[in-house]
């Protein structure tokens, strides 16, 4: 006899409420497309669903309850008619609000910051991945100790992970935490190391790294599936990919390349988060061509290009890393922007657009990258002192030495380098 599984974590309920505050700093996107977002960003967990959503017009956030008692009644109402378990709030909510907005309305709460380290925790496969949310999570935690969570108090096995624990225990907790925050660096340590002995060994096989980047949901993993043949998470899920995902790839050429599928970004990326995933996205550090892939059928396609410059000047990606902007999804733009879309694209040599989805473009695309990375090469004499034993490994390990000799003061090379690696070189 057949039973029903009764171990099936039950649906939770939730509704998204984007703050539109006039005198937000940095305020980049609309209101509706924010909050469109933030419900992506919700289904993006399992388990979840969305029953509502709303943009709340405020003037000033209020320091305690972050909106005032009419706006506080009124979303109380409708939670109630839709018998709501989760609050999203698509913004910053300070410890002190979460607490109120909890006990007013009789509801769980997360903030965005919350919410990320969520589908980040639901989606990091690797070792390193695991490691770095927690370490994410925790420090997210340390600073929201005021509160009271006792009715969430459980093993994270949906929601729950940025949970903890009751005031009584704030010394004692702050304490647990920063041990466990100290074992955790170390864990991750050791991961590290143990990931720069690949990279270290992925240098001396002398292909290029071409890396993906992109705003979340633009087709990063889709354009990946498709030249690699790979089968990476792509759903119209915002961060389907978190760990970055390496596969070789031949070239029109015959070049042979290793390309990087990367986490998407997104707008408001919490700083704490960025720090935390800098490790994984260290393909995109020692890339020597960036992919940046648009979504160019969204409505805020400029606004989320900004964004991602943004993040890759925050992870400190050298402006001289060539760069070609992919503009993909081209199948959904109508007809007349897209017509003059591919007259753009044919007078800006950087610029390529595609449809990961239908193959279109894909050819012009590949053959883009292969002359992209048949970059002139440099043969220079350069000297090193004996204290600078990093730069002459580092020399080794992108096999760009022609011939070394030693000197009285160090040693003298003639090295055969792209620019690329040149400029990588004089960064170290």
């Amino acid at each position: 006899m057949s039973e029903t599984n009764s171990t099936e974590t039950p649906e939770t309920r939730a509704y998204v409420i984007h703050p539109d505050i006039p005198s937000r700093e940095g305020q980049r996107h609309l209101p509706e497309f924010a909050l469109a977002e933030a419900v992506s960003l919700a289904a993006a967990l399992p388990h979840l669903e969305v029953v509502g959503s709303e943009i709340a017009k405020l003037r000033k956030p209020e320091p305690g309850h972050l909106f005032g008692s009419g706006k506080l009644a009124e979303i109380k109402e409708r939670l109630e008619a839709n018998d709501v378990d989760l609050v999203l709030i698509d913004g910053p909510v300070t410890p002190v609000q979460q607490r109120n907005l909890e006990k007013e309305w009789g509801v769980k709460l997360l903030d965005r910051t919350g919410l990320i380290l969520e589908i980040f925790a639901d989606r990091a496969r690797t070792r390193e991945g695991v490691l770095q949310v927690e370490l994410a999570a925790l420090s997210y935690q340390r600073t929201r100790l005021v509160r009271a969570w006792t009715h969430l108090e459980r093993q994270r096995g949906g929601l729950g992970f940025v949970g903890g624990p009751g005031e009584t225990q704030i010394e004692a907790d702050r304490r647990a935490i920063d041990e466990q925050i100290v074992r955790l660096r170390r864990q991750l340590a050791k991961v590290v190391k143990t990931r720069e002995l690949h990279r270290a060994a992925r240098r001396k096989v002398p292909f290029p790294i071409v890396a993906l980047v992109g705003y979340t949901n633009a087709g990063k993993s889709t354009l990946f599936n498709r030249v690699t043949g790979a089968e990476v998470l792509a759903k119209d899920m915002l961060f389907a990919t978190l760990d970055p995902t390496m596969r070789g790839l031949t070239l029109p050429s015959g070049r042979k390349v290793i390309l990087s599928d990367t986490v998407g970004f997104i707008s408001d990326l919490p700083t704490q988060l960025v720090a935390a995933f800098r490790a994984t996205l260290e393909e995109v550090l020692e890339a020597d061509l960036i992919l940046h892939v648009r979504d160019i059928s969204h409505p805020e396609t400029e606004e989320q290009a900004q964004d991602v410059n943004d993040i890759l000047a925050k992870l400190g990606v050298a402006k001289d890393v060539p760069l070609i902007e992919v503009w993909n999804k081209i199948d959904a733009v109508p007809p007349e922007p897209r017509a003059a879309l591919l007259v753009q694209e044919t007078r800006e040599p950087d610029l390529q657009a595609i449809s990961a989805l239908t193959g279109e473009g894909i050819a012009g695309l590949l053959a883009a990258v292969d002359e992209k990375l048949a970059e002139e090469r440099f043969i220079e004499e350069i000297t090193l002192r004996f204290a600078e034993g990093r730069k002459r490994a580092w020399l080794h390990e992108q096999n760009v030495v022609r011939a070394e000799r030693q000197t009285d003061d160090g040693w003298s090379f003639e090295v055969e380098w792209s620019g690329s690696q040149r400029n990588r070189f004089r960064a170290l």
